[in-house]
């Protein structure tokens, strides 16, 4: 077993974390986390969503946060851009990479946005090809891929495929998502070892939620057979849609305690995300979903008080 020696991390908070919280989190309140992130050291951040206010309305002040963002040298920002006319927002809001997303479940491709996975990945066609005509980099997401909350079981023949499309379009990184967080270590090995055999495994990123209490040790199971490459989300922002009150994304500072602890290299600084996770939560109302993030800062308070 050969662990990579560092791990490039994705930060989803300020899109995959706060896009699905009930009351609107002010733009100002988003620039400033994004902010908090970068000085923290992260070198990768997807920013936000350019889609319909009517279907994301927490995402309709996509071009003014992007537009209140430092850009330090070094540093990709991303945003989602499901079809051309988000595309084009995305373009002239300036960022580094778009992402577009497609199911490996065809019940929840129906079902989410009422087309088949072949007719979803035609669709981005021509954003692919828009994003490499623009020099912009190129990131896709699969969704479901350890389990679907409407047809349960996903075949990893299906991961397979979907991956394989993707790529075919030219994309420079594919993320791999445990969208309910089903999975467990034994599974998400098969699945990932499988998908580098079609496409190279340097380019394959994990996402992977918590909702059962999983995600680091999938990302563990990843690391195990080469993966270097994960999404987190700061304080475990986000929820999962299908397990009402569960933990959604895997919380970045739980992850990067791990690496550390493992010496594994990530260019974050620990204690930066673990004061942001706690601005952030008292920020929006939410309870820190760090367990890493909740005792480092229980920790220092109880030395403040010696």
């Amino acid at each position: 077993m050969s662990l990579p020696t560092r791990v490039h991390l994705t930060e989803v908070g300020p899109r995959d974390g706060l896009q699905n919280e009930a009351q609107p989190v002010p733009a100002a309140t988003k620039i400033e986390l994004c902010r908090r992130l970068l000085d923290a050291g992260v070198r990768a951040l997807e920013v936000t969503s350019f889609v319909s206010p009517k279907w994301v309305p927490q995402m309709a002040d996509a071009a003014e946060v992007l537009a209140g963002i430092p850009r330090p040298a070094g540093v990709t920002l991303s945003a989602l851009a499901p079809n051309m006319k988000g595309f084009e927002g995305a373009l002239a809001a300036g960022v580094d990479e778009v992402v577009i997303f497609g199911a490996a479940s065809e019940a929840f491709s129906q079902k989410n946005i009422n087309c088949s996975i072949a007719e979803s990945i035609e669709r981005f066609r021509v954003v692919a090809e828009a994003a490499k005509a623009n020099g912009l980099r190129l990131r896709a997401a699969v969704s479901t891929a350890l389990g679907c909350p409407y047809q349960g079981e996903v075949p990893i023949a299906s991961v397979v495929d979907v991956v394989q499309r993707l790529g075919d379009l030219g994309c420079d990184e594919i993320g791999v998502a445990d969208t309910i967080g089903v999975g467990t270590a034994g599974r998400v090995k098969a699945v990932f070892e499988a998908v580098g055999a079609v496409y190279p495994l340097a380019r394959i990123s994990g996402h992977f939620h918590d909702t059962y209490g999983q995600a680091i040790a999938n990302i563990l199971a990843c690391l195990e057979i080469g993966v270097a490459r994960f999404d987190s989300s700061i304080a475990g922002l986000g929820g999962c849609p299908y397990a009402k009150g569960a933990t959604g994304n895997v919380a970045t500072e739980d992850v990067v305690y791990l690496l550390h602890g493992m010496g594994i290299e990530t260019g974050l600084d620990l204690d930066r995300l673990v004061d942001t996770g706690q601005w952030i939560s008292q920020a929006i109302g939410r309870v820190n979903s760090s367990r890493a993030g909740k005792a480092l800062a229980a920790k220092r308070a109880v030395a403040v008080a010696g």
